[in-house]
């Protein structure tokens, strides 16, 4: 993936505070009844609760941060689950301080 793919979709305040609660989904969110944490991620339910918007705008949100290699999605039944891609970000602040 490409930086400024990467750049752009951290360039987004629900975004980019969804990054910071993913890294400690413990500490930011309840505990979930189907789906672990270390496994799966976080439900998008429990996303869209804390952003406190639409579904719709948090599966958009969402999308730019799994297209730009950020979190993985996985699908379970009728719900999904994100997780950050540590090693993704990590890249890219090892990209970023080659400028």
């Amino acid at each position: 993936m490409d930086d400024v793919t990467r750049i752009s979709a951290l360039a987004n305040e629900s975004r980019l505070a969804v990054m910071r609660w993913l890294k400690q989904p413990r500490k930011h969110f309840p505990p979930q009844p189907h789906g672990d944490f270390d496994e799966l991620g976080v439900c998008c339910t429990y996303i869209t609760e804390k952003l406190g918007i639409a579904p719709a705008t948090t599966t958009r949100h969402m999308r730019i941060l799994a297209d730009a290699g950020l979190v993985q999605a996985t699908r379970v039944g009728k719900f999904t689950y994100y997780k950050r891609i540590d090693g993704a970000l990590q890249q890219l602040g090892r990209d970023l301080s080659q400028l």
